[in-house]
């Protein structure tokens, strides 16, 4: 039975954000700004501002100049007879003309269904399938892998190279009006395309104008709907709370198709008036650092994995070392050393921003506890597909360490538990950000709410009367023993993760003992010249020290390796459904 009281947010005690956030409040007791008119008004304001560049590419796009070119694609879904509500599937790399994409279809009244570019191609088939889509951009090596008789509703499939047409539906003539689309665009706006030009659609807030296809630890993936308010939700949050200004510089580079970046570094972004560098590539930490040093942004979205192998990589080889350990064992000479540490780690991610953000998966403790420790700016919040994705977020002058910052206004949590600041139980929330259910899939989204309508998070918690949340771990892999203890094998693999030549690992049960599956770190065990048949022996060291620092009912009764690294989602959690019953146990 849920005990807890509705608990909602209250504005930060930090002066520098207080008067912010009770203007934020003030505007949640207003009608939500219209999400379309946010962009509408943006790109007038911002005309001749940088919008959109494509890393390494040279070719920044002003916000005029993407109103131009959303215009154009108007036209040509004005030509197609596209009416409101029809579905235009989305998948590509993050560039500016996935970008515009997104944004020429969300403004003229349908359906955006972006996709991830990491499904297989059999994946894709049964999203553009089941979202019933008519239009499909994207990118010519992803189109190659696809067959265009298994996506059945497909109309016409468009390049994000240059937006061509790749393919048609018999019957269709629109490679032909593409070929004339300049000549219809100028006999449309004569005097050239002007800032009175842009009108788009007006929908209102509660229409669905985002199905995100989310891929989860359980392996299911499912529509989740999402209206104007959800999405202006977020978006006005970032702009009332300042996140982003017409001074900021982003580096995207999280995949745009999940809801986390997609919702910060692109549509936040362009409503702000910001200018957004699109990577466009794996960021591995050589090409991220790079690409920091050369945009300097001014603030930094990013998920636990690539912090946890910069701090792997750069931080720990140095504080590890015999002679270093004993200079911050010395009173005050600590604290000059953890300066020099941040100074670098600042300076090496461009050295030009207020704080790094960092959500999607939960951040490794001992990380964590560093980065705090040194004075890091750094933040954790807590969202999901489902909410848009924010439910709670702090600035990092407030951050509480082994949180995930407080709940959102116009957002409400409560804690199946009887005592919800010590006992964790389910987190549940209600509010602006929620999703109104998943397409075509009543069974899903029943499940999803509880009787009364509060979204069941699937994570287990706890939550303060000022509505700050910390997790600790996932209802569905929450081990229960047969003495009825509850083990979080979450919390032991952060523990395990940062032990000597452990790359990652997955805790899982097995007849009443916990077994660790471990996938080693070959090139730190190649850098110690180290012989890789003693990784056995290794690895029963990490046990028993890991065990040490465990209690006795969430003890490690082996370890055991694993050849390849785990199979992951888009936001790098571990599928951990996919290992449950391996034949290696």
């Amino acid at each position: 039975m849920l005990r807890t009281p509705f608990i909602t947010s209250k504005p930060f005690g930090c002066p520098k954000y207080s008067s912010i956030f009770a203007h934020y409040l003030q505007m949640c007791a207003m009608i939500k700004e219209n999400f379309i008119k946010l962009y509408e008004q943006s790109f007038v304001e911002h005309w001749n501002m940088p919008a959109l560049t494509d890393y390494g590419e040279n070719n920044t796009l002003t916000y005029g100049q993407i109103a131009e070119k959303i215009a154009r694609i108007h036209l040509l879904y004005s030509y197609c007879k596209i009416r409101r509500g029809d579905k235009i599937a989305l998948i590509g790399k993050n560039t500016s003309n996935w970008c515009i994409s997104y944004l020429a279809s969300v403004t003229y009244g349908s359906i955006i269904v972006p996709i991830l570019q990491d499904f297989n191609p059999n994946d894709i088939h049964h999203i553009i399938n089941h979202s019933e889509a008519v239009f499909l951009f994207t990118s010519d090596n992803i189109w190659e892998t696809l067959e265009e008789d298994k996506m059945l509703g497909i109309r016409t499939v468009f390049s994000l190279n240059d937006f061509r047409v790749l393919h048609q539906r018999d019957g269709e003539t629109v490679q032909k009006y593409v070929k004339t689309l300049d000549e219809e665009f100028a006999a449309k706006y004569p005097q050239g395309f002007r800032k009175e030009d842009i009108k788009y659609t007006d929908l209102s807030n509660d229409k669905v104008m985002l199905i995100n296809y989310t891929s989860g630890t359980t392996g299911f993936s499912k529509g989740v709907m999402l209206t104007g308010n959800n999405l202006a939700g977020n978006v006005t949050y970032g702009l009332k709370t300042q996140l982003l200004t017409d001074k900021s510089r982003v580096l995207s580079f999280l995949p745009l198709a999940h809801a986390y970046g997609c919702t910060f570094d692109f549509l936040t972004s362009l409503a702000a008036g910001s200018h957004t560098t699109l990577l466009g590539k794996i960021p591995s930490p050589k090409i991220l650092l790079k690409a920091f040093e050369e945009i300097k942004p001014t603030l930094i979205f990013t998920v636990p994995l690539v912090i946890e192998k910069i701090y792997r990589k750069q931080i720990l080889p140095v504080i590890t070392k015999r002679t270093m350990k004993y200079a911050l064992s010395i009173p005050l000479l600590d604290v000059q050393i953890y300066a020099q540490v941040r100074k670098k780690l600042v300076d090496s991610m461009g050295g030009h921003f207020s704080q790094v953000i960092i959500g999607g998966a939960a951040l490794n403790p001992e990380v964590e506890d560093f980065f705090y420790k040194i004075k890091f700016p750094f933040s954790v919040g807590y969202g999901m597909t489902e909410c848009a994705p924010l439910i709670s977020y702090t600035f990092s002058d407030e951050f509480v360490p082994g949180s995930c910052g407080r709940i959102l206004p116009g957002m409400k949590v409560r804690v199946d538990s009887d005592d919800p600041e010590n006992k964790p139980g389910e987190i549940q929330v209600i509010g602006e950000n929620v999703m109104v259910g998943y397409y075509k899939n009543e069974e899903a989204t029943k499940d999803a709410f509880t009787p009364d309508g509060w979204l069941r998070t699937g994570d287990l918690g706890t939550v303060t009367p000022d509505g700050t949340i910390s997790i600790r771990g996932r209802s569905k892999s929450m081990i229960l023993t047969s003495s009825g203890q509850n083990i979080y094998p979450e919390e032991i693999e952060s523990k395990l993760n940062n032990l000597p030549f452990v790359m990652e690992s997955l805790v899982i049960e097995k007849e009443g003992r916990l077994i660790a599956l471990v996938y080693p770190d070959y090139e730190a065990v190649d850098n110690m010249e180290a012989d890789h048949n003693s990784l056995n022996i290794i690895m029963e060291e990490n046990r028993k020290e890991l065990n040490k620092s465990l209690a006795a009912y969430e003890n490690i009764s082996e370890i055991k390796l694993f050849p390849t690294e785990f199979e992951k989602t888009p936001k790098k959690s571990i599928k951990r459904y996919l290992y449950m019953n391996l034949s290696i146990i």
